[in-house]
C-alpha cells in the first residue's frame, strides 16, 4: 500500500475513534455510490453526519480541508442522498471534515461540522 493511503487510512481510524468518543454511531465506513466513496456516514440523535477525512504530514500547503474539490462534494453529495433514500433515514444531514495533520511533531485533529452545503 502507498504510504499516502496507509496515512489516509490511519486518520480514518483517528477520526472514527474520535467520533465514538464524542457520542456518535458509526453506520458505514468507505461508503462507495456510483464514482463517489463516503470516507465515514455517522449518526447522532436525529443528524446523519457524512465526513470527508482528509489527513496530511503537513499544513504547510495549506490546511488538509482546503483539499476537497467542489466535485468530489457533488459526488459525496449524490450518494448520500441515495443513501438515505435507500435506506429511509428520516435524519438532518450535515456534511463535515475532520481534518487530521499527522507527523514527527505530533498529531493534530480538527472537527468541521457543516464544513459544506447540500445545494
Amino acid at each position: 500500500m502507498a504510504n499516502h493511503n496507509e496515512l489516509g487510512k490511519k486518520g480514518e481510524l483517528l477520526a472514527v475513534d474520535f467520533l465514538l468518543k464524542e457520542g456518535y454511531s458509526i453506520i458505514a465506513l468507505n461508503y462507495l455510490y456510483q464514482k463517489a466513496e463516503v470516507d465515514i456516514i455517522a449518526q447522532k440523535e436525529d443528524i446523519l453526519a457524512v465526513v470527508e477525512v482528509k489527513t496530511r504530514t503537513s499544513a504547510d500547503f495549506g490546511d488538509p480541508q482546503q483539499f476537497l474539490k467542489p466535485k468530489q462534494m457533488q459526488r459525496i453529495i449524490k450518494a448520500v442522498d441515495f443513501f438515505v433514500n435507500d435506506n429511509e433515514m428520516n435524519v438532518e444531514v450535515r456534511f463535515d471534515i475532520i481534518a487530521i495533520v499527522m507527523n514527527k511533531k505530533g498529531t493534530s485533529l480538527e472537527h468541521l461540522e457543516n464544513a459544506f452545503y447540500h445545494f
